[in-house]
């Protein structure tokens, strides 16, 4: 998504520090003073920053590419308790960015391979997990048991979620996301002292329509890029827990990796906002790209194998970026990307007496682009459910997948 642009990007801001989240626990053992020396000697943090890290309880959504720096990272830092919900397992695509992660743990659940990679690094630290899908029904519960949240989830149902239970449990959160070469990284709290609270729906008020934003999955992200965003997303975590410095509640750090740049941008509170009093179905709230299932409009790998087999009067579009199309396609398809169909250029381009099957990587790009047709009048139009990877799994193995 673009990011909001300030009211005055000359306006000074007032600086207001906050109080630490975090009470001190009670002594740092002899072991913990030399492991944590260098903390020890800076001012800002000191022994009595050190034994509210020791305090701690920090809980990260997801154990991905904003997860492995970060949970590395606060572990390194003496955050006593971790609590990482994630319920997915370790693929072999996931190794280009979650570092957390090794071949070896391939097929692993994530949240188990990051706890081991996290009691390499600090065995002092308790690692809890739980290996759910966050919800409605779970999510203020949990967030209830921690002093401070850090989300790095990549589906917008997921972020107003985290962020609605922030505000009920009443929980301040670190926010990060990744796209290709940019990041965002925000701190959000609705009760923070002396009238700064802000959240979520501050700088998002609504969702943006399905499809428009592509996860990462599908439009791609640098590998080194989550390493920079984590490891904010961890000093805004430990600035929060210390009290030290000024946190990023209020505004948002834009980081351009192509440029290397970075920016931030003034947040303000949105007048019209509506207080968050309950969760709400999020999926429903964010829209979903309708898997066109209806009317028989999604054909399976297999049955558009049998098709193409005992019908060559079948056109079959691929609606990815040709640089997707260079990694694997399947045989006889013609290339013409997505937005050509969105915006109505392509149209032309496709027959009106041939039956047209479309498709993409998973299938969610492929249903977008069925709708446009069919309100253009290609009746007859399918798309692949599953996608080119559904194809490589179900019909031709010797495909490659990414």
């Amino acid at each position: 998504m673009t990011a909001p642009r300030p009211e005055n990007p000359a306006e000074e801001r007032t600086v207001t520090a906050l109080p630490p989240l975090v009470e001190p626990a009670a002594e740092l053992s002899r072991e913990e003073i030399a492991r944590y020396s260098r903390h020890l000697i800076i001012p800002n943090v000191g022994v009595i920053g050190q034994k509210r890290l020791k305090n701690a309880r920090v809980l990260f959504i997801g154990a991905g590419g904003l997860g492995s720096p970060a949970l590395l990272y606060l572990a390194a830092a003496g955050v006593g308790t971790i609590g990482i919900v994630e319920d997915d397992v370790v693929e072999t695509s996931n190794l280009q960015r979650q570092v957390v992660h090794g071949g070896a743990d391939v097929g692993r659940p994530k949240g188990e391979s990051a706890r081991d990679s996290i009691l390499a690094v600090n065995d002092t630290v308790r690692v809890r997990l739980h290996p759910e899908r966050l919800d409605a029904d779970n999510a203020v519960g949990l967030f209830e048991q921690y002093d401070l949240i850090l989300d790095g989830t990549d589906n917008f149902a997921t972020r107003y979620l985290v962020n609605d239970a922030a505000v009920l449990a009443r929980k301040p959160y670190v926010w990060g996301s990744i796209f290709r070469f940019e990041g965002q990284i925000s701190v959000f709290w609705e009760d923070a002292p002396d009238g700064l609270g802000l959240n979520y729906r501050d700088l998002y008020p609504d969702a943006p329509p399905p499809g428009l934003v592509p996860s990462c999955a599908e439009g791609g992200v640098l590998g080194v890029l989550p390493g920079t965003v984590g490891t904010i997303m961890a000093t805004e975590a430990i600035k929060l827990i210390t009290g030290i410095g000024e946190s990023l509640l209020g505004r948002l750090m834009i980081y351009d990796a192509l440029a290397m740049t970075f920016r931030t941008v003034t947040l303000r509170r949105d007048p019209g906002r509506v207080p968050v009093t309950e969760l709400v179905d999020y999926a429903s709230f964010c829209g979903s790209v309708p898997a066109a299932a209806a009317g028989g409009a999604a054909i399976t790998a297999g049955e558009l194998r049998r098709l193409l087999d005992t019908d060559g009067d079948v056109e079959l579009i691929d609606v990815r970026e040709p640089v997707e199309w260079d990694i694997v396609h399947i045989e006889g398809a013609k290339l013409i990307p997505k937005d050509r169909i969105v915006s109505g250029e392509a149209l032309a381009e496709l027959p009106q007496n041939r039956r047209i099957v479309l498709y993409c990587k998973t299938g969610i790009r492929s249903a977008e682009a069925l709708q446009v047709l069919e309100r253009a009048g290609f009746a007859d139009a399918l798309h692949l459910h599953g996608g080119v990877l559904a194809w490589a799994q179900q019909v031709d193995p010797s495909l490659p997948v990414y």
